[in-house]
């Protein structure tokens, strides 16, 4: 939390730079490539009951940790108001199980999770230009490590994305970005060939600041 509290309070001192120095800054407009570079908190906020195969509680949950990793998005403008924008990047993950007497590591993964979001730009041609979004995403997860004599299988899938931010031009092409995504997306796991099993609801915020650069 520390990084990401860090991370917001650099997006606000470059923004308030921006708005008290910058001149001349290049708007948002039709046609307009923006790609911008970010500093990413990717939280899940699920925590899980892990069952028995029949279905019985065994007192344990999933516990997915959060993981901090730069992110690309790369936006095209359709109109001066309307983008499509596309993120990329890869985190990695510990989940655990968690009881009253247990916490213990299970499993470690790295996931790949595009978003594809349609955005609406509320001023594209201002210096401090907010937006929102909706998109889909796909978690693929990859290079998984079983740990602690534990075998965990993920299911790949499809979920959904709603998504607010801001640009603050700085000068030029340059602007400072805020963006939040909340992803929902749920899985399920299966744990030593089956004799355990958990719907892990992972629905992770995805919290950004960086700058951008417009082409």
């Amino acid at each position: 939390m520390k990084t990401l509290t860090s991370a917001i309070a650099l997006a606000a001192a470059l923004a308030t730079t921006g708005v008290a120095s910058a001149r001349d800054f290049q708007p948002k407009a039709k046609g307009l490539v923006m790609l911008n570079v970010r500093g990413s908190a990717v939280a899940p906020s699920g925590s899980d009951p892990i069952l028995t195969a029949a279905g019985a509680a065994t007192g344990l949950r999933a516990d997915v940790k959060t993981d901090y990793k730069p992110t690309l998005g790369l936006s095209y403008f359709l109109s001066d108001h309307v983008a499509v924008e596309v993120i990329a990047t890869t985190t990695e993950h510990k989940v655990r199980a968690r009881g009253p007497a247990t916490d213990v590591t299970v499993y470690k993964t790295w996931v790949l999770p595009p978003v594809v979001s349609l955005q609406y730009h509320f001023a594209p041609g201002a210096q401090v230009s907010p937006y929102v979004g909706a998109g889909v995403n796909y978690m693929l997860f990859h290079n998984g490590k079983n740990l602690n004599g534990f075998r965990v299988k993920l299911k790949d899938g499809f979920g959904y994305a709603l998504q607010t931010g801001v640009d603050v031009a700085v000068g030029g092409p340059w602007s400072a970005n805020l963006d939040v995504k909340k992803v929902f997306f749920d899985t399920n796991a299966s744990i030593n060939g089956g004799t355990l099993k958990s719907k892990v609801n992972l629905d992770p915020w995805v919290v950004s600041a960086g700058v951008g650069y417009k082409f």
